[in-house]
């Protein structure tokens, strides 16, 4: 069976060699580099087996690269400790939305309208919209980019009317296909990112209600979600844009 590889990170300059791969499913990792050819060197390794091959990995590589997963605790904050969040990052804070449905959204007045066939009125001076509306009139840059079906479902078609709401407050909105973010490997994780030093990762139940949030602060793990989040903006389009074709 083919495996499924996660690009980690790489120790190296312009060739993007020694690099770290993850195997997803089994955690399996997968290094890659120069070999090391000198045979005085060879004779002093210990236990390499026939078959086997010696590679020249950064010392730096491993510590900042290699994934912790195993002995990383997970650190939960309940809901309103997570929304406190968005009034203390400094300069970004950046969103992927993966899922189909938010059990949310269909619990809001806005939701009963745009059911309706009507154009949902949005409100923007709750707590929230205040916040992110000083956040970005202050210089914070704010965005999403969301993961949308073909056909599109219903949470995503009002996901896509609500970017009205969310570009009103300063937010950069972006949709990106399914299709194409499968071809991209980006993960099926729903989080947030701030500042590029925090990432909060967003736990849903079967029911798709938010439950809590696991707060990822590991250099490493960091960085990952960055090079995502890179990504997805590189190849994501304006929500306008993705609505109308």
């Amino acid at each position: 069976m083919m495996r499924r590889l996660r690009f980690n990170g790489t120790g190296s300059g312009e060739g993007g060699c020694p690099s770290v791969h993850e195997d997803v499913e089994s955690g399996e990792i997968i290094v890659h580099g120069p070999p090391l050819t000198d045979p005085e060197d060879i004779a002093q390794l210990q236990h390499l087996g026939e078959g086997e091959v010696s590679i020249v990995v950064p010392r730096e590589l491993i510590t900042d690269w290699g994934p912790k997963d195993l002995t990383r605790e997970a650190k939960i904050i309940d809901l309103d400790t997570f929304n406190g969040l968005f009034g203390t990052f400094k300069h970004t804070a950046w969103r992927l939305e993966t899922r189909r449905r938010y059990a949310s959204d269909e619990a809001t007045d806005t939701w009963a309208q745009f059911a309706r066939g009507e154009a949902p009125a949005w409100d923007l001076d709750t707590p929230w919209s205040l916040t992110i509306r000083q956040k970005t009139t202050d210089g914070a840059r704010v965005g999403r980019v969301r993961i949308t079906d073909n056909p599109a479902t219903p949470g995503q078609r009002y996901l896509l009317a609500h970017a009205e709401k969310n570009t009103a407050l300063g937010e950069d909105i972006r949709n990106l296909s399914r299709a194409h973010a499968e071809r991209l490997q980006l993960p099926g994780e729903d989080f947030w990112i701030f500042d590029s030093r925090l990432v909060a990762l967003l736990n849903f139940d079967d029911a798709d209600n938010l439950l809590d949030v696991e707060l990822i602060t590991e250099p490493a793990e960091v960085v990952r979600y960055s090079m995502v989040r890179d990504a997805a903006i590189h190849h994501a389009i304006p929500y306008k844009q993705f609505a109308t074709e």
